[in-house]
């Protein structure tokens, strides 16, 4: 279902993005999120499952972990399970980042594409985060990823850093 959001749009309103963002702000309710701004005085509100409906993907299930420091162990994230699947070395004792030297090249695809479409971001693109990680565990498995969901987590946090790449433009403007 995301093949298309893959696609490589070659017109992305960057004015219309950074005032996106410059206006945006994410509300948290119980198990929701909802982001509201405007462009050009249009006013934009929606939670995930509008989001999933705008991309055309499924929005309800799948992980949406958003990790940043600590990866703790859940239901389907084993983090030591994780970090030896993808450096390919089952006698690692430890959880840990993996760089990209240490992954096959199916791997360091999709490293690569969670890095520029999941959760994208500039630099340190050549060692994994926890995220990306877990992540690329969910999408070689073949596990559901609530990618609207992750969407929204991450463009929450973006709004609350100084400098950082502005994620989705050309989704945001498709």
């Amino acid at each position: 279902k995301w093949e298309s959001l893959f696609k490589r749009r070659e017109l992305v309103h960057v004015d219309a993005v950074k005032e996106f963002y410059a206006k945006m702000t994410v509300i948290h309710l119980k198990k929701k999120y909802v982001v509201k701004s405007s462009v050009k005085g249009i006013g934009i509100e929606f939670d995930h499952e509008r989001l999933a409906t705008i991309l055309g993907v499924l929005g309800r299930n799948g992980i949406c972990e958003y990790i940043k420091e600590v990866w703790e162990e859940s239901k389907y994230t084993k983090p030591l399970d994780i970090t030896r699947r993808i450096a390919n070395n089952e006698t690692l004792t430890a959880a840990r980042r993996v760089k990209s030297s240490e992954m096959k090249p199916f791997q360091r695809f999709i490293h690569f594409l969670v890095m520029k479409n999941v959760i994208p971001r500039f630099g340190k693109r050549d060692t994994s985060s926890f995220m990306d990680l877990t992540y690329m565990d969910h999408l070689m498995a073949r596990r559901l990823v609530n990618l609207p969901r992750v969407m929204m987590r991450h463009m929450s946090y973006v709004i609350s850093m100084k400098d950082h790449e502005l994620p989705y433009g050309d989704w945001l403007t498709m």
